[in-house]
Parts: structure tokens; sequence; C-alpha cells
């Protein structure tokens, strides 16, 4: 019986690699060792002091392909003295793996990784086995997985189907895949008056009234009641800002930043003429002027329910006994991106410690999720 590939350990190994962003941390050194070991044709893609990795087992070209996706940089860890334990140490306690990325998504990539190198060898398929490993999912996004899906299209490589292998279960490993994300917007509103002494309103003209009108106007405002596969967009203002120590002064300047998480009723182009259009009409009736600046950091997107959701619900429901949820909740995640190349879902662990202090990961479900991932293979190359 050949030797398999433990997850758990590489997760370990990987959590032992400082890598938060833009770090590599030696994180993609170490896979790639792995992988060309197994055969796997490696490139690394780095871009904008980004490191990326791209391996391939099989033909370029090849009849068909599947994907996987994921990340090894990591947010950072916050103050460690919070930690209970060395936050690059992954340590072992009572079952858990514990350490930054344990959760997100360290151990979704060494499941991957390891279903992966092991399936090549004991069955090699008639097709191609893709991986697309990022250092920036946590950051910026702009050199990432964008920079290895424009290198594909330059290079000719393709993926027929992808998973991301991003945490997913909200309660129970097993009982959700995400078909779909809400595209995500952060809106910048500067409103400037006429500074002024508070003894005097008159002689000024006031900025915090008129963001305070238009922040109630837009916040009150239900943008929709939600769709066949998502729930309501939502709008949260997420903080105002004046800055102003005096209480005798009225200040020229207040500012406001809002977050809107939208579903497939709207696009980022919409929302900015409509968010323009209601600071346009504020500001006239104030007399103020109004700055909007909108950074758009994904449009929503959907999988529709079909082959690929179907071939990883069948997986998940062999290995779990549960049959999955199929759900677009959450943030964003770098399928946003794949969406463009081809058709993608997301599966993963339980992401109840993502990001938090002591991150942590039971090391039974890394075993579970890589199962997952081979049956996966197994299904959609036999």
């Amino acid at each position: 019986m050949s030797q398999t590939t433990d997850p758990a350990d590489l997760t370990a190994r990987l959590i032992r690699c400082a890598s938060v962003t833009p770090e590599e941390g030696g994180a993609l050194v170490l896979l790639q060792g792995m992988l060309e070991a197994a055969g796997f044709d490696c490139t690394r893609v780095d871009r904008g002091g980004i490191a990326n990795l791209f391996a391939r087992w099989g033909d370029k070209g090849a009849a068909r392909s599947f994907g996987f996706n994921g990340h090894t940089d990591v947010v950072p860890v916050g103050n460690r003295d919070d930690w209970s334990v060395d936050p690059f140490g992954a340590e072992e306690k009572d079952g858990q793996l514990y350490g930054r990325g344990a959760c997100d998504m360290k151990s979704g990539v060494a499941a991957f990784v390891a279903a992966a190198i092991d399936f090549v060898r004991d069955t090699p398929p008639d097709g191609a086995v893709i991986l697309a490993i990022t250092g920036d999912e946590e950051g910026e996004g702009v050199d990432g997985t964008r920079a290895l899906l424009d290198w594909m299209a330059e290079t000719g490589e393709r993926m027929d189907l992808c998973l991301v292998g991003e945490p997913t279960c909200p309660e129970r490993f097993g009982d959700m895949i995400k078909i779909g994300r809400r595209g995500s917007l952060n809106a910048f509103l500067t409103v400037t008056g006429t500074q002024g002494h508070s003894a005097y309103p008159h002689r000024a003209n006031n900025p915090i009234p008129a963001m305070a009108r238009l922040v109630d106007r837009l916040s009150s405002h239900p943008l929709d009641q939600g769709t066949d596969h998502f729930d309501a967009s939502t709008l949260a203002v997420v903080t105002m800002d004046t800055g102003n120590p005096a209480t005798n002064v009225i200040p020229r300047q207040t500012r406001a930043t809002l977050n809107i998480r939208f579903n497939d009723l709207h696009s980022g182009a919409k929302l900015t003429e409509w968010l323009r259009a209601e600071a346009d009409w504020v500001a006239e009736e104030f007399g103020v002027e109004i700055g909007v600046e909108v950074k758009i950091s994904g449009e929503s997107f959907l999988t529709p329910p079909g082959p690929l959701s179907d071939l990883v619900a069948a997986a998940v429901e062999a290995e779990t006994g549960l049959r999955p949820e199929l759900s677009t909740t959450g943030g964003t995640s770098d399928a946003r991106f794949v969406k463009d190349h081809c058709p993608v879902v997301e599966f993963g662990l339980v992401g109840q410690t993502m990001h938090q202090v002591d991150e942590r990961v039971e090391i039974a479900q890394i075993h579970r999720l890589k199962s997952v991932y081979a049956r996966i293979l197994k299904d959609y190359f036999t």
C-alpha cells in the first residue's frame, strides 16, 4: 500500500511559515517542493511583490481539467500576548491544531494538495489537475489570484472547473457549499461646509447635519428583498469622523464610510450612481459640497446549481452523511475572480475561528476534508 500524504502534518508545516500578507514566509516554497516531487509542473507567478504558485499534473490543454484555488497568506496576529500559544507554532491541544491560518485557510490548501498528490500517484487521471495558490487573498487581491488567471490566459492554461477551499461551513463540517458571493462596495463620503464659531452658526455652514441627513437617507433605504439565491442586500455605516476637539468651533469638514453587500439585482456601477445622486440631492439642500469615492471589491456572482455543485455535494454527502446547503452568504473570496475563468464553487472546513485569537482547527476535520477532495477528483475523472 502506498504511503499517503498527511494533510494535518502539512497544515502544521504551513502554519510555521509566517506568511502574513504580503510575506511568502516559505509556504509556497514548501508546497512547490512537494508538488514537483510528485510530478507536478510548477511555475511561480509572482507579481507586484506577491508570491503565487501554479502547479499542473497532466498535459497542458488536456481534454478536461479540475482545479483548486486557495491562499497561504494570513491576516496579522494582533497582540501576541492575547494568544495562549505561539501563533506560528502549530501547537496541538485536545485534538485541535492552533495557529494563524489553521482555519483560514492553510488547512484547506494542505487538504487539496495532499488529495491531489495521492490521487495522481495512485490513479493517474485522464486529464489535468491544477492548483492555483496565491499569497494575496487577505490583502488587496490585485496581484494574487488575478495574477494567476492573467498568466493562465496569456499562456493557454485552463481549468474547466474550480473549487476554492475556503472555510464554508457555519456549524458542522459538510453543512454548506458556497455557489456564489455577494458583491462588496465601500463608499467614502466627505461633506465640506464653512468653518465658524459655534456661537454664530449663521456665519458658518455646518457639514455635520448634512452628513447626518445623507447617512440617514442611505441607511433607511431598503435596497431589495433578496432573490432566489441571495439574501437582501445590506448597507452598513461603519464610521463617521469629524475629529473636532473644540466645543466652540463648527468644523469645516466631516467624513463617513459605508459598506454595501449586494446581490445579483445590483452592480457596483449602478449602486455608485445611486450614492452620487443621493449625495447631490443633500448637497443642494444644505448648500455644501459632498465628495463620494467608491471602491468596488467585487461584483456579485452565482454559479447556478448544476453539474459542479452536484459533484461537490455528492462527495460531501458521501463522506459526511450531510447534504450541504447551497449558499451565497458571507464575505468575498477569490472565487469572485475565478468565476470569470470557469464555473467555481467553494467548500472547506467550519470557519468559526478564522481571524480570531487562538485560531484553530479540529485535526480530524482536516483529514475528512482531504477525503472529500479526493472523492471529488475520483468522481470527476472516473
